[in-house]
């Protein structure tokens, strides 16, 4: 288990005994969406004693297809996200993907999140973490736990000690992720580790958009906590196949209460080892 500072986010402390989620819809489809979405899964959490991180993004810079949906963008989809802070009054967070966002989003989001694809970028880093607010840095596919300490070290060279580190597999071969939950202890030698039970899932369907394996999402969720993850990543959607976005990966918000119930039962089982 983590002995590295937690990190807070907004009123959310994550690696310091007590169980956190980061969810919310893949993309940021509308603001009914959002709202509704952030609104039941903040009363499960409540409900349970989690500590609850809306999710979603303004853009997906880094669709497959260049027809694929993308989002509101930054202005209108940081709106959205401040109204869902706002109403239902729990933090938020939302992608980054290039220094000149930064400024803008530091001064709506609670927690910055830095891409996999994007987990090397020193400038960017950097500027995510001069917001002075939260950063969720996403392990790249093609980055051994081991080398993240590198990306920690980068933000907090800006004197922000709010970092949090996000597991979600790596790349062997064409089509698949695979999770190794060494990875999770490994990295938290430098950060509390959240872990990403969607995206893991996801396979490379070799068309214009990503496929996954949304049955898996459970039983990758239930073996993080058990291998002592400090936060569950879950992107959750009322109607995932219809999602606007990694519709095969999405878990349904219907079905969140019962994953997160197991969830919780085996984090109060290992925290108490």
């Amino acid at each position: 288990m983590s002995t590295v500072p937690a990190c807070q986010i907004g009123e959310v402390t994550v690696g310091a005994g007590r169980l956190a989620l980061i969810a919310g819809p893949c993309l940021a489809e509308s603001l009914e969406l959002c709202l509704s979405v952030a609104e039941k899964v903040a009363g499960l959490c409540a409900k349970l004693g989690i500590g609850y991180v809306f999710k979603s993004s303004y853009d997906k810079a880094n669709r497959t297809a260049l027809s694929n949906p993308r989002g509101p963008g930054l202005d209108q989809g940081l709106k959205w996200l401040a109204a869902v802070r706002e109403k239902v009054g729990v933090p938020v967070l939302s992608d980054v993907h290039d220094v000149t966002q930064a400024g803008p989003a530091g001064e709506v989001l609670d927690c910055l999140q830095i891409p996999a694809f994007l987990c090397r970028q020193t400038d960017l880093l950097l500027a995510a973490g001069r917001t002075g607010k939260a950063v969720n840095v996403k392990k790249g596919q093609f980055v051994s736990p081991a080398r993240m300490g590198y990306a920690v070290e980068k933000i907090r060279s800006t004197g922000n000690p709010n970092v949090l580190l996000t597991e979600r597999g790596a790349c062997f071969g064409y089509d698949a992720l695979v999770n190794d939950f060494r990875c999770i202890p490994i990295m938290q030698r430098f950060a509390p580790v959240a872990f990403d039970a969607t995206h893991s899932t996801q396979q490379s369907s070799g068309g214009s958009a990503t496929g996954g394996q949304r049955q898996y999402v459970p039983l990758l969720a239930r073996a993080a906590v058990a291998a002592g993850a400090d936060a569950l990543f879950i992107e959750t959607h009322p109607d995932p196949d219809h999602a606007a976005s990694d519709a095969a990966s999405q878990w349904p918000l219907d079905k969140m209460e019962a994953l997160l119930k197991q969830c919780l039962e085996i984090f109060r089982v290992v925290r108490k080892e």
